[in-house]
């Protein structure tokens, strides 16, 4: 809900997006008179006020404030947007997918 009513703000379309435990893929487009750079700082500042805002308990956990990443991937999209969008409506099953081929990683072999 942060996120969309921040696009509609700066009137951004959201086209496809999925919310992952650890990140988010937004496939959205901007308006040409708002750059990539500036959407981004605006969308990262502003909802993580926000989110602080609506639950000061993470306040604690995050102390410096910080809630995203410093850096973030951006592309353009072209001919191939039908798989981005895609490969975003699927990405849930994916990071299940790979956590469970990762969980016997955090067995330690020598303790059982």
């Amino acid at each position: 809900m942060i996120i969309r009513t921040l696009c509609e703000r700066k009137e951004v379309t959201i086209i496809e997006a999925e919310a992952c435990k650890d990140h988010i893929h937004l496939l959205v487009s901007i308006p040409p008179k708002l750059s990539v750079s500036s959407f981004m700082g605006y969308l990262k500042g502003k909802s993580s006020l926000m989110i602080f805002e609506r639950h000061a308990n993470l306040k604690y956990r995050y102390g410096n404030r910080v809630f995203w990443a410093k850096g973030y991937y951006v592309s353009t999209v072209g001919k191939n947007k039908r798989k981005i969008e895609e490969y975003i409506r699927n990405q849930i099953q994916e990071d299940m997918i790979s956590d469970q081929i990762t969980i016997n990683e955090y067995i330690d072999p020598f303790k059982g």
